[in-house]
């Protein structure tokens, strides 16, 4: 049975940093595709950044493009979600998901915007950003 588990999540001032993890059990991490999304109060869920089975290539939505940093540690079975320069738009709460398959460029593409491609969730985890 695949479980994700997010943690580092926290309340931080703007412009400051949080490193986001999302620890496996399972499954080997290295097989899947995992995916980084948040959803804010009212708000629908939202891609923000993948990183493929195969080559780990990466992707990112545009609002987080330069400021987050997804990467993978496979023998820790972990992959991460570096954000820096933290926004109060950043605020929500954030949520990994796997897929068993790796991901061209154009399927990274839609995958953050088409939720149900996802296989596993984990819980969430809440990110703040206030003053």
């Amino acid at each position: 049975q695949v479980q994700l588990v997010e943690s580092g999540g926290a309340t931080v001032q703007p412009g400051g940093s949080l490193r986001l993890s999302c620890a496996a059990s399972g499954v080997t991490l290295d097989d899947y595709s995992i995916g980084w999304f948040r959803q804010a109060p009212g708000k629908e869920r939202e891609g923000v950044s993948c990183i493929s089975s195969s080559d780990s290539s990466t992707y990112y939505a545009n609002s987080v493009k330069g400021r987050f940093t997804i990467s993978r540690d496979n023998a820790k079975n972990t992959v991460y979600l570096q954000m820096n320069s933290l926004k109060p738009e950043d605020t929500a709460v954030y949520y990994c998901a796997a897929v068993n398959q790796e991901l061209s460029t154009a399927q990274a593409m839609w995958s953050l915007s088409l939720p149900k491609f996802w296989d596993y969730w984990g819980q969430g985890t809440q990110v703040t950003v206030s003053s």
